[in-house]
């Protein structure tokens, strides 16, 4: 959320809604606390695709723009282009060359994109009836940089690969203002301890 609320995309589409958490975080952070000021009137168009219709319930329509229900490999090439799109913890349901096709079609629909894929996807069937639950391809920092291409923003992460891809005048602003959020807290933390020693001792 960090990285989409600097990019404040007034277009953004989450393939895999799921449980629609994402969409709700979207909702929060970029109308209601970000320029909207009315609790239940948006200005932004989020829009979703999920290929299990029964995960879709009544929250989620109140949430999303637009649910397109089926595969994205065969509904995204008839969308909008989007501000972003969010890839997250979808690439390893597909196969590896399916996922290398999704990954092309939505560097051609978005400026940004944002992914983020188990280090270690283990071994998952399917779960709660549905197939596509199943783990089908393994993903590295390395052949998600060959796959991708340049202008990539990996961020750390002890779980995900979750790197931010896209155009450079997007993505090099939000790197380097993020690098440095890094620095000031990693600061914060070297000398809270010594802070804390200093309230002490004062009088």
């Amino acid at each position: 959320m960090h990285l989409v609320i600097q990019q404040k995309p007034k277009t953004v589409l989450e393939i895999g809604i799921g449980f629609g958490k994402y969409g709700m975080l979207l909702r929060e952070y970029l109308e209601i606390w970000g320029e909207g000021d009315y609790y239940d009137q948006y200005t932004r168009t989020i829009d979703g695709i999920e290929i299990y219709e029964p995960y879709i319930l009544a929250h989620h329509e109140q949430i999303y723009d637009r649910i397109y229900r089926g595969n994205a490999l065969d509904i995204l090439p008839d969308l909008q282009r989007y501000d972003l799109i969010l890839l997250i913890d979808v690439l390893e349901h597909f196969d590896h060359n399916e996922a290398v096709r999704l990954l092309a079609l939505c560097q051609e629909k978005c400026k940004a994109l944002i992914i983020s894929t188990p280090k270690d996807i283990g071994h998952q069937e399917g779960g709660y009836g549905n197939d596509y639950e199943a783990h089908r391809s393994q993903w590295t920092r390395q052949l998600l940089s060959k796959t991708l291409g340049k202008e990539n923003f990996f961020i750390p992460n002890p779980h995900s690969h979750l790197v931010m891809h896209g155009y450079s005048d997007i993505i090099k602003p939000i790197q380097k203002r993020t690098r440095k959020s890094w620095k000031v807290s990693a600061l914060k933390q070297y000398f809270y301890p010594f802070y804390q020693i200093l309230m002490k001792l004062k009088p």
